[in-house]
């Protein structure tokens, strides 16, 4: 066995969804889950078919998200998993939509981070282990940088 790890390409440092799944109907019911939740929702969804013909299988709504999510994919090459690249959205409008799909296995993080997946990798296929999702803390928040996160928070719409 080798434990390789692969960065996530994201350039435009965008959020995006890494998870696993057991089936290739993933990826209709999470372009679903999308744009159901969030209407007019700019993602692509990549998915690593682990079966059959073992291509990367894919839905969007934005073409330049769509070959972000692709080219993830294919460097991960990690049987059912997935990876969901969006704009102009945070994974929250979406996280448990995603984690109520019925076979949507586990998801290993929702983030714009720098994030680096840890890989096994065997004769069989690959697998993921785990995920660095961004730096190492640097420590504890002080009374004014709590003030400073919950200002951020109601800026940005998620508490009033």
């Amino acid at each position: 066995m080798e434990i390789t790890t692969v960065k996530i390409e994201n350039p435009e440092g965008l959020n995006f969804i890494l998870g696993q799944s057991h089936f290739i109907k993933t990826v209709e019911d999470i372009y679903e889950i999308m744009v159901t939740t969030v209407p007019m929702a700019k993602f692509a969804v990549a998915f690593c078919e682990a079966s059959d013909k073992c291509l990367i299988r894919h839905a969007a709504t934005d073409d330049v998200l769509l070959e972000l999510a692709q080219q993830n994919a294919l460097n991960l090459s990690a049987g059912h998993s997935f990876i969901i690249f969006m704009k102009d959205l945070f994974p929250i409008n979406v996280l448990n939509a995603i984690k109520n799909v019925p076979e949507v296995c586990r998801i290993f993080c929702a983030t714009a981070n720098p994030v680096e997946i840890i890989l096994a990798e065997t004769e069989l296929g690959r697998g993921i282990l785990g995920v660095i999702d961004g730096f190492k803390s640097k420590g504890i928040e002080d009374q004014a940088q709590i003030k400073v996160r919950k200002e951020f928070l109601r800026k940005i719409g998620y508490k009033q």
